[in-house]
């Protein structure tokens, strides 16, 4: 079988490229070793906020919850992004990077401020605030549903005419020379101008099946599902640099998920353990939030995150390889950021500029060759 394109990867990145080449006209083939979303976008907490320090990751948050926003238009499927508000907390002496940042998302288009503790306080009832002095606050954040996002982004795709092939490990790339052909999977070979690899956690396997070694490490993270009476929980969705922490709302106002910020590396994304610290997570929000400490333990989740060396993603061509074009190594901010990144990767495949779409120059694979790495002016400690 040949396409102009084959998608490897039917995550969220996977699904909105394909959905955005099948807006330019694309013949496409998205091939995924199991169904829409079913890997790691199903295990994400999908928070969606405006909160970056690097200006074109918040340019990519910025773009994507307009299509958000706009979701019934763009995809034909119902909306359902619920926004809570959200919160970014920062450690003591962190304040004027935090009020840096905030001005920056805002020229960037975001709808975001600078609260100070007691203004936060009156938004977010059952918050400790004492130890806090300002806070940065987006009053259209919250939070959505990762496989939700790639399974509608690619029913959408399929009605223009891309094709699936689901539960069909793709076992390696095909190369000829410098240039990338195709894909070798379990069917047979498929051929094709270019190949996206949008594969996530698995992508440096693909990688090496050709003798590229992808500057990706695997992170295991685990998220604690909380059950509480109705407004003994969060009211809003928070990144918490003091606790280490984020937690937000589930729907229905009696359950909060909570998890952390970092993980042990290596894991092997086909072996996922089983969460065995929930307790700890659950004692570093309820810092934040007391009432916290009360609350029940339904179910933990784990997943593992797909770690570049700066936490950015991989985004375009290796150096010296045509025919492939990556779109992977999030670090765990995929989601949020997923509607645009598929735009301005479509358009880097087909070579059609997008009006509006997001320069993802900054995010090429070959910037850590090149000694650099994304260094934002005003970071955060440990994020």
């Amino acid at each position: 079988m040949s396409a102009d394109v084959i998608v490897v990867g039917a995550g969220v990145a996977g699904a909105s490229t394909a959905f955005h080449l099948s807006r330019l006209g694309a013949d496409v083939l998205v091939v995924d070793r199991g169904t829409a979303g079913s890997g790691m976008s199903s295990r994400s907490s999908a928070m969606i906020r405006m909160h970056y320090t690097f200006r074109p990751e918040v340019e990519l948050a910025v773009r994507s919850d307009r299509m958000f926003d706009s979701w019934t238009e763009l995809t034909g499927r119902p909306a359902f992004v619920r926004r809570t508000g959200f919160a970014r907390l920062v450690l003591p002496g962190e304040e004027d990077a935090l009020r840096a940042n905030v001005a920056m998302q805002r020229d960037c288009g975001a709808r975001a401020e600078v609260l100070a503790a007691a203004g936060f306080a009156a938004l977010a009832p059952g918050f400790r605030t004492d130890d806090l002095t300002d806070v940065a606050w987006e009053p259209d954040g919250g939070y959505g549903d990762g496989a939700l996002v790639a399974g509608d982004l690619l029913a959408a795709a399929r009605e223009r005419g891309v094709r699936y092939r689901p539960r069909t490990p793709v076992r390696a790339l095909l190369r000829q020379g410098d240039r990338v052909t195709g894909i070798q999977t379990t069917d047979g070979e498929d051929h094709a101008g270019v190949v996206v690899a949008a594969a996530g956690v698995w992508s440096p396997a693909l990688l090496a099946s050709i003798g590229v070694d992808l500057p990706i490490e695997t992170e295991f993270h685990e998220v604690a599902v909380l059950s509480h009476p109705p407004g003994q929980g969060t009211p809003v969705a928070c990144i918490d640099s003091t606790t280490q922490s984020y937690f937000r709302p589930e729907a229905g106002g009696t359950m909060t998920l909570v998890g952390s910020f970092t993980g042990p590396r290596g894991m092997d994304p086909d072996r996922v353990a089983a969460p065995d610290g929930l307790a700890a997570l659950v004692g570093a929000a309820a810092r934040r939030v007391p009432a916290l400490a009360d609350a029940g333990i339904v179910r933990g989740v784990t997943g593992v995150y797909d770690m570049t060396p700066d936490g950015r993603p991989l985004l375009g061509e290796l150096p010296g390889l045509s025919g492939l074009v990556l779109a992977t190594g999030f670090s765990g901010t995929g989601f949020k950021i997923s509607p645009a990144v598929g735009e301005a990767v479509a358009a880097l495949v087909t070579g059609s500029p997008v009006a509006g779409s997001v320069d993802i120059t900054p995010f090429r694979p070959g910037r850590f060759a090149e000694g650099r790495p994304v260094s934002p002016p005003y970071p955060y400690t440990g994020d």
